[in-house]
């Protein structure tokens, strides 16, 4: 087995992606699956998660991905060799949608080619895969927290190396497969012909999607015969297809097949990623709200002051589901943009696994640096632009 090979099923093995989206899915389904009325709750939030954000975070990806491709964005050599420029750059690509800039940094800090500042300024900018969620939402807010944290990620690395010098916790160059080892998230369950209904299901899917965000009701335009409902149907199905592709090579033994790095299958794995963790977050939201009869608008308003810092303390935890969790509550209205600004600063995306597996004592040193500028803004921001008190009535 090449070191390759070896340094990914490690990082696989002590991090298995998507299991604890699994569980959290299986608990909602299934455990109160008997209450009357419930099995349409579930069907209509999946529906819903797909069309008003799969489908954007899915036309978000490919685009981003096709630029990549097309210019050939490449940084991975420059920033080796980028010297002063290297924690503006590495900030510029922790800042980037997804988790592939963050992972390239923390990997090439591993070979010793990077100053620590680099590694916190690009897991402070990183809000990971949350990030296409806003960006197909709120784009404008979604470029104010990408430009929120290239700053605050240049500035805090910056003074990091000031403070500490260039070789704080540099780690004895050593030598690393080149290619870079790929993200564990991109092992996936697909074939040809699953891709291909994929596709199928999602261009209609888009289309639904952007009428719907132009408040026009698709159902009632579809309509014929008795199918009243024939989006929402497509939406549950296109979204059925992402959790099964997803889900089930995580819950059991089934042959996967590595991603070739083509555009097409690129966006499918991580549109299936961000997708599983949306529909966890609707399916709280819905079945929460149906079993119980609660106004969480209420809720959440009791305990404002301490949104912010539960929001950071999330974003303590690796990977990107709690995050896409935590988005999914802010653009729910359920969090205001402090408890998002605090989370977008602090969470370190899926870039947190292989800093932990290969360089543990920086990677948890880095997360604990980048709370302090997340506190910072998320409470700036609480009390100065969005005028809150020490009390809530």
């Amino acid at each position: 087995m090449n070191n390759r090979s070896a340094m990914h099923q490690t990082v696989a093995r002590r991090f298995p992606a998507g299991s604890t989206a699994g569980l959290v899915l299986l608990a909602i389904l299934f455990i109160w699956w008997p209450q009357e009325g419930l099995a349409e709750v579930i069907a209509l939030a999946i529906s819903d998660a797909y069309i008003q954000v799969s489908t954007f975070v899915g036309a978000t990806l490919f685009l981003f991905y096709g630029i990549e491709r097309a210019f050939h964005l490449d940084l991975t050599e420059k920033l080796a060799a980028a010297g002063r420029w290297q924690v503006p750059l590495a900030a510029l690509l922790g800042a980037l949608p997804g988790c592939g800039g963050a992972i390239i940094v923390v990997t090439r800090f591993v070979s010793g080619r990077l100053s620590f500042g680099s590694v916190l300024a690009t897991l402070t900018a990183t809000m990971g895969d949350a990030a296409f969620l806003l960006l197909a939402k709120e784009p404008l807010t979604g470029l104010f927290v990408f430009v929120l944290g290239f700053v605050v990620g240049t500035l805090t690395g910056v003074f990091v190396d000031w403070l500490h010098g260039p070789d704080f916790m540099r780690p004895k160059k050593t030598q690393l497969p080149d290619p870079l080892p790929q993200d564990p998230r991109h092992l996936t369950w697909s074939h040809p012909l699953l891709e291909k209904c994929w596709l199928l299901l999602f261009l209609p899917g888009l289309m639904i999607g952007v009428l719907t965000a132009f408040q026009i009701d698709v159902n009632q335009l579809m309509a014929f015969g008795e199918w009243s409902r024939p989006a929402s149907f497509l939406g549950f199905v296109a979204g059925s297809l992402c959790l099964v592709m997803f889900l089930l090579p995580r819950l059991a033994t089934l042959p996967q097949r590595p991603d070739q790095g083509g555009i097409l299958a690129q966006t499918i794995t991580d549109t299936n990623f961000v997708t599983t963790w949306v529909v966890a977050a609707f399916l709280m939201f819905e079945v929460t709200i149906f079993l119980f009869d609660l106004d969480l608008q209420s809720l959440f308003s009791g305990f404002v002051l301490i949104t912010p810092l539960l929001a950071v303390l999330v974003g303590f935890l690796p990977g990107c589901g709690p995050q896409v969790v935590i988005t999914s509550l802010y653009l729910a209205g359920l969090i205001p943009l402090s408890a998002q600004l605090g989370n977008a600063i602090s969470n370190d995306g899926d870039a947190l696994f292989p800093a932990l597996a290969l360089a543990p004592k920086a990677a948890i040193l880095a997360t604990l640096y980048s709370a302090v500028p997340a506190l910072l803004i998320a409470y700036l921001w609480y009390f100065l632009v969005e005028g809150g008190g020490f009390f809530t009535g």
